[in-house]
């Protein structure tokens, strides 16, 4: 009887030990993108779509693909708000830039029509995976708004603001 106490004592002390030792909380940017990274990389885009002249729609998704935090610039295309958010989500989806995934998505390539999936995605450029220090996709951005080229650039630029 004594030994059955004691080892049921032994087995309580260790399941305990274990539970108290586990951490229970993330650092924030550790798998999600943060709302102030969000708002930071939205100022990054704005910043460098004011340098190039352009009025720019720049929406970030969080690691799950839902929007974390979107602008339009004065004057930037109403059609364009979609696209920037259908961008962001697709190289979220994806992990990868949108344009990256256009190249295999042309007639014969092996991802062909893809854009007609998950609700519709665009897979031309401006959609760019967000990373954390590790490497880890954490959310992305999307920007349209200009030339295909600038919507590049801006979301390359935004993207890679820490």
């Amino acid at each position: 009887m004594m030994n059955r106490f004691v080892i049921v004592c032994i087995y309580i002390i260790i399941n305990l030990s274990l539970i108290l030792s586990t951490p229970t909380k993330l650092k924030p940017l550790e798998y999600d993108i943060s709302l102030v990274h969000a708002q930071y990389i939205i100022k990054a885009g704005l910043a460098k779509s004011h340098e190039l002249g352009t009025k720019m729609n720049i929406a970030v998704v969080d690691a799950g693909g839902n929007l974390k935090a979107f602008v339009r610039e004065n004057g930037a295309y109403i059609g364009s708000i979609d696209i920037a958010i259908k961008k962001a989500k697709t190289a979220r989806y994806f992990d990868q830039v949108t344009d990256d995934l256009g190249a295999q998505s042309q007639p014969g390539g092996p991802l062909y029509q893809i854009e007609v999936s998950n609700g519709g995605l665009i897979t031309f450029a401006g959609g760019v995976p967000i990373t954390n220090e590790d490497g880890a996709v954490i959310g992305a951005v999307g920007v349209s708004g200009s030339t295909v080229e600038n919507d590049k650039v801006v979301a390359t630029f935004a993207a890679a603001a820490k």
